[in-house]
């Protein structure tokens, strides 16, 4: 018991270290320095990655709204008004850049196969490909949070801050979203 509550201390004391690091980084960032806005993108470069490739399926076009990404929080990092919510805010940018290529781009959906190394259970391929197809019938408004709390792990409060909306907006939406996957994939079954 007394191990948990220690191990629980210390992950917070990590989590409130890192967070300083990270302000540090975007207020070095926003006076101008490229060494520091380097390190930030570092450390998000994967959860921008994902978070694209969740939205397009598609290498290329994710890998193009990730430099997209980049680019316009480059330009605008000096518009950041609180350093805490960087994280928030770069999210938020690459919601807007997944919905303008949307916009502007009415694209064929192909499915690509590629090779694969190993063994893969086909039955959990099917499962994941089902969901990612489910879920991208959703309309925007249960799509986003949806993606946002299950695959990156966000907070109903930080979704708030990225959709722009209250946190019970939020939460409904989230409950809508599921109960319409739910209706989805129990069709398909």
């Amino acid at each position: 018991m007394a191990k948990n509550i220690i191990l629980k201390r210390v992950r917070l004391f990590s989590k409130k270290i890192k967070l300083i690091e990270e302000i540090d980084l975007v207020s070095e960032a926003k006076k101008g320095s490229d060494e520091a806005f380097e390190k930030l993108i570092n450390l998000y470069k994967e959860y921008l990655y994902k978070m694209a490739f969740i939205y397009t399926k598609n290498e290329h076009d994710a890998l193009d709204i990730y430099q997209e990404t980049v680019y316009k929080v480059y330009l605008n990092i000096d518009k950041l008004k609180d350093l805490s919510y960087f994280k928030t805010w770069i999210t938020r940018i690459l919601i807007n850049n997944v919905n303008m290529k949307n916009r502007h781009i009415n694209r064929f959906k192909d499915v690509e196969v590629e090779g694969y190394i190993g063994e893969i259970e086909y039955s959990s391929i099917e499962e994941k490909i089902d969901l990612y197809d489910a879920i991208d019938v959703l309309e925007e408004k249960y799509k986003t949070p949806i993606i946002l709390q299950y695959f990156q792990d966000l907070t109903v409060s930080q979704i708030s801050k990225i959709m722009d909306c209250n946190e019970n907006t939020v939460k409904s939406y989230i409950r809508r979203g599921k109960k319409k996957l739910y209706d989805l994939l129990k069709e398909e079954s």
